[in-house]
């Protein structure tokens, strides 16, 4: 059943905070709709009372999250509305608009520890040769692959890469990635193939006369969305033979980073290669790769 909109005062309210973040920090279109729907959703289930969403308190933020607990959203979720809350508060009690932020004393919900889910090299090499390469969006699809996997892209990254981004001379791509920060990363031989393939043969089919600006585009010119190529990587796990419930598109991204630890890369080089601002951030591949370890040892050690 569709909602009613939030309050048209709540609205606006929202609509100058996610301008003034994204003045302030750059941050990327993503994080931005999630904060506007997080807000949107808070705001709908205060009816405009109180004050509106501006003139929240602290027993009211503690109602909220406790309605989500019961209604089954999870701790992930949760966690992100507290970060669009901090943020909103902490906006409006520095334009003066109230004199306390009501999420001062909220703890942020313990987060299970998760492992990223990657693939084997062998099974990496299945779900890259999955696409018919014979016609124009089979070819487009194996180059799409290609390079997510041997630049470590996010989704996001791919499907809004403009065609400029792509250097074939230098054997480079530069990504946008979060925050509007910039990195350059190799594409790879086999990458590099792919690409040169499908901007020889396969983009001008697809373009047609059309002045396309993405890098990956569809029969009509248009760039796939992020959930489109959702349902390509799992289309082509299933040709592949790998259960499409157990991969995701960022599974290439955590693939990558995992296969470069295991074949001996530098943390900070792998870092950099990411474009994680953090290098904690980074380490979880170490266990991923350390727990692939163990699996081996156990697999093939004679007194394991």
């Amino acid at each position: 059943m569709r909602q009613p909109p939030p309050p048209e005062a709540d609205v606006r309210a929202i609509e100058a905070f996610i301008d003034a973040i994204w003045a302030e920090s750059g941050l990327a279109r993503p994080t931005l709709d999630s904060y506007r729907r997080d807000l949107e959703g808070f705001a709908r289930w205060r009816n405009g009372a109180g004050g509106g969403l501006g003139g929240a308190d602290r027993a009211s933020l503690f109602d909220y999250l406790a309605w989500r607990t019961r209604e089954g959203y999870s701790q992930r979720s949760n966690a992100r509305l507290l970060s669009a809350w901090r943020a909103f508060f902490a906006l409006r009690l520095r334009l003066g608009l109230r004199g306390d932020d009501p999420t001062a004393l909220l703890e942020p919900p313990k987060l299970p520890r998760s492992l990223p889910k990657a693939l084997s090299e062998e099974r990496i090499e299945a779900l890259l040769a999955a696409p018919d390469v014979t016609t124009p969006l089979g070819l487009r699809d194996r180059a799409m692959l290609e390079l997510m996997y041997a630049a470590g892209l996010r989704v996001s990254e791919l499907v809004d890469m403009p065609s400029t981004a792509v250097n074939l001379r230098q054997g480079v791509v530069r990504v946008l990635g979060k925050g509007s920060k910039e990195r350059l990363v190799p594409l790879g031989e086999e990458s590099q193939h792919w690409l040169e393939r499908y901007l020889a043969q396969a983009r001008p089919q697809l373009a047609g006369k059309r002045a396309c600006v993405s890098l990956f585009i569809g029969t009509r010119g248009a760039a796939p969305s992020r959930q489109q190529f959702w349902v390509l990587v799992k289309r082509y796990a299933a040709v592949a033979g790998i259960d499409p419930a157990r991969i995701s598109p960022h599974g290439l991204r955590h693939s990558f980073a995992t296969h470069l630890l295991n074949h001996g890369a530098d943390l900070r080089a792998l870092q950099m290669l990411l474009g994680h601002s953090s290098l904690s951030t980074t380490q979880i591949y170490t266990l991923v790769a350390r727990e692939q370890l163990k699996r081996l040892h156990a697999a093939h050690h004679p007194r394991a």
